[in-house]
């Protein structure tokens, strides 16, 4: 399915019935990621919406921008279109910021947010050794690939191989990388200043062996802080616990809107 915007064209899948999920990749990846997630949501009585973002998957590649906020934008006018809200909005990695900018722009459209492995402030500075390295993925489709291979600490797939040639194919069409150098170059900032204008329920999730984090707990407790909500760890996983563990996820997803209240900055550990 389509959403056909004056800017461009977004890409995704609706699947199931009941309360609505959208479900967002991080940067470099695609909407597939969530493609066992999915099918354990829409058993426990959901509406799934997952989306390609601008410039993936396969989402139109050429856009006037690609900053987190943008994207946040994106998903407001994927609701809008729906007619289905209020969301829980699933996103990981790259999206999570989308998701405090999204949230704080329009609370009437969620139930609550649940931020995967997110990066939802302005990092550190890394390194100059770290800076070539980053410039150089964003340059070289085989070198990203391989990266992104390397994230799936809590087991990949079965249909790894397949995934891995699907976004391989995606990353190799015309725009695609320059989409993905504008994302690594997005300003995060604006929606970082929007922590504290997020009322909706939130939860972050990390994999304890997330590799893109030096300490994964303590940044899931920094993020979750910020927006009041609570973290959930799930044991063993990396970058990517939608596609690594699945069921765990769907628990962790599902006990956003379905468990008890629970208290802000509570952390609880879900074992892989």
């Amino acid at each position: 399915m389509e959403l056909k915007t004056d800017l461009g064209t977004l890409a995704y899948d609706d699947t199931g019935s009941g309360p609505l999920v959208v479900c967002l990749p991080g940067m470099g990846d695609n909407r597939a990621t969530y493609r066992h997630l999915t099918p354990l949501l829409v058993a426990a009585g959901r509406r799934v919406v997952t989306m390609d973002p601008r410039g993936q998957g396969a989402s139109s590649a050429a856009w006037p921008s690609y900053a987190p906020a943008d994207t946040g934008a994106d998903v407001l006018a994927l609701i809008k279109h729906l007619d289905a809200g209020p969301a829980t909005l699933v996103v990981n990695s790259f999206t999570g910021a989308s998701a405090v900018w999204a949230a704080a722009q329009d609370p009437s459209a969620f139930s609550g947010i649940v931020l995967i492995g997110p990066f939802a402030r302005v990092m550190p500075r890394p390194n100059a050794a770290l800076r070539l390295v980053m410039k150089a993925l964003g340059r070289s489709r085989p070198l990203w690939l391989a990266y992104w291979s390397t994230l799936f600490k809590g087991g990949r797939p079965a249909d790894f191989a397949a995934a891995q040639k699907q976004l391989s194919r995606q990353l190799a069409e015309p725009g695609r990388m320059a989409a993905l150098r504008a994302q690594f170059a997005a300003d995060v900032a604006p929606c970082e200043q929007r922590f504290d204008q997020v009322s909706v329920p939130a939860r972050v999730v990390m994999g304890t062996r997330d590799p893109d984090f030096p300490d994964p707990a303590a940044e899931a407790r920094l993020i979750a802080g910020r927006l009041s909500g609570d973290v959930v760890m799930i044991d063993g996983a990396g970058h990517y616990p939608q596609a690594e563990l699945p069921a765990e996820t769907a628990r962790a997803v599902l006990g956003l809107s379905t468990g008890p209240g629970r208290s802000p900055g509570e952390v609880s550990t879900i074992a892989g």
